[in-house]
């Protein structure tokens, strides 16, 4: 198999994505594990530019180490005009204390004389010099050519001066900045660039949706190095998504990217990388989403529970994903028994506890439970039409009052009892709104009695009103997903009152939690 070197840039590039901002914390979680998933570099930033990143690469030089992966210190090419030693960037990539660098260079001559004000000469001067620099301080240098593809296109012969100005360094890089080119495009000139230099990489921006095709390619051609972000994280449209250019790559194509050991921890990669930065990983996503081998069709799920490979296109447990099953008007019975044989491995299609579960179902439904979307749920309904569930605790009494003047923090207020094992507890606590006091004071009154709810949390919160002619009196539909960092679910709730409802969704999240 051939290698291929994955370079992350999620902490440095994805974190220039709108909505995204790590703190110190963040960045260190994801690098242990992105180093626990096998990637070989960690661009982590760049310690010139804030003191955030600085803060980063301290931590590691002061003693934290990584087991498989080199972290990366990003900066620039010299200024115009000053002498590498001089410039208080290069300085920066020094303290870093990094055996490895990435400078980005321009490579567009438009950039050069209008963005830079240079003329096409000192930029070449100034990328020679900065690798010089970096190399004679004993670094691995990985050169990011800067809007290649488009200078390329617009000036080629002095795009190639461009890299052949950086030749000292152990990777040049070739980068789709503006995220524009199509693979056709990509492979020639990847192919074309690649019969010069020993070792050459991509980097592709995602503004065409063509940035994993890109990288694609770019190896087809000969790239031995890509760069991208999990999940896609990056400006605009975002970067090369390796959550899924890693298996394309590696369980299509037979390269070798990381150690197949660690494949199976992509989709837990994937997810705790997204929650850590406070953003919901689509669900669709390629070969990590909660939906990516989730089938709902009758046909599709007979077929799926005969044989996988009849509607996937590789088994979900080689990159640590799921199948599912939805639970719907178009799904046959074969994905309700799949489901109940996972609790109850002896039922059957002619059990009769089988037909009382979907007749339970249709009635639960039509009062406004919807079971797709909310598998942790239903779940938790079969346990309990089998006789296979003990509720984890009583509620004795809820209480839930909206106050006014709403203040900000505290606009809400809830009271609440439960008895767990004989013992009963009562809690108060404020909220946001009803239903942020009503999970809060939950939560206080059964910390006591189960500690691992702590790790527990909601990601979102969805309400459907199903009857609409009621107006303020129709019936609701409450969705609610929680997360421990490691697995996701989703509960629901159905009633005439929202906090009823909420309720529902949320006790059904904790019973998950604890039970199944």
């Amino acid at each position: 198999m051939n290698k291929i070197t994955v370079f992350d840039s999620t902490l440095r590039d994805g974190a220039q994505a709108r909505g995204i901002s790590f703190s110190v914390e963040d960045k260190i979680k994801i690098a242990v594990a992105l180093d626990k998933l096998g990637v070989d570099y960690i661009e982590a930033g760049n310690p010139g530019s804030n003191p955030k990143d600085l803060a980063f690469f301290q931590h590691f030089s002061q003693g934290a180490t990584l087991s498989h992966a080199k972290l990366i210190a990003f900066g620039s090419t010299r200024r115009k005009g000053i002498l590498p030693e001089d410039d208080k960037n290069l300085q920066a990539l020094l303290s870093a204390n990094t055996d490895s660098v990435c400078i980005f260079g321009k490579s567009w001559d438009f950039h050069v004389t209008e963005i830079l004000n240079a003329t096409l000469e000192e930029n070449l001067k100034m990328i020679t010099d900065t690798v010089a620099f970096l190399k004679s301080h004993g670094k691995e240098v990985i050169f990011d050519a800067e809007h290649f593809f488009d200078g390329y296109k617009n000036n080629p012969a002095y795009a190639m001066q461009c890299l052949r100005a950086a030749k000292e360094a152990d990777c040049i890089v070739l980068c789709d900045t503006n995220g524009g080119s199509f693979p056709a495009d990509i492979y020639d000139t990847v192919n074309l660039v690649a019969q010069e230099f020993p070792s050459v990489g991509i980097h592709t921006h995602n503004d065409c949706e063509m940035a994993v095709a890109n990288s694609i390619v770019a190896v087809e051609a000969g790239a031995e190095h890509v760069q991208g972000t999990f999940t896609g994280f990056g400006e605009r449209c975002g970067n090369a998504n390796l959550s899924a250019l890693i298996p394309n790559l590696q369980l299509k194509l037979g390269y070798d990217c990381i150690p197949s050991e660690y494949m199976p921890l992509l989709t837990e990669t994937a997810r705790y990388i997204s929650e850590t930065a406070n953003v919901s990983l689509n669900s669709r996503a390629a070969y990590v989403g909660r939906s990516a081998f989730a089938h709902k069709a009758g046909m599709h799920i007979d077929g799926v529970t005969k044989a996988s490979a009849s509607f996937e296109h590789i088994d979900p447990e080689a990159v640590g994903n799921q199948r599912q099953y939805l639970i719907s008007e178009v799904a046959g019975g074969s994905a309700m028994l799949a489901k109940i044989q996972k609790i109850a491995p002896d039922i059957t299609k002619g059990s009769p506890e089988m037909a009382e579960i979907i007749q339970g179902i249709k009635d639960r439904e039509h009062k406004g439970y919807q079971y797709e979307a909310a598998e942790a749920s239903l779940a938790l309904f079969v346990r309990k039409q089998l006789g296979k569930f003990t509720p984890s605790f009583k509620l004795l009494n809820v209480r839930v009052i909206g106050e006014r003047p709403f203040d900000e923090g505290r606009s809400s207020s809830a009271r609440i009892g439960i008895e767990v094992d004989g013992k009963r507890v009562f809690t108060y606590a404020e909220g946001t709104g009803p239903v942020d006091a009503l999970n809060k004071a939950l939560r206080d009154a059964l910390d006591a009695f189960y500690p691992q709810l702590n790790e527990v949390y909601l990601t979102d919160y969805k309400v459907r009103v199903l009857d609409n002619k009621h107006a303020t009196g129709s019936k609701v539909r409450v969705l609610i997903e929680s997360t421990d960092g490691k697995q996701s679910w989703t509960t629901v709730g159905a009633s005439g009152d929202i906090i009823d409802a909420s309720y529902q969704a949320l006790v059904d999240s904790i019973e998950f939690k604890l039970k199944c």
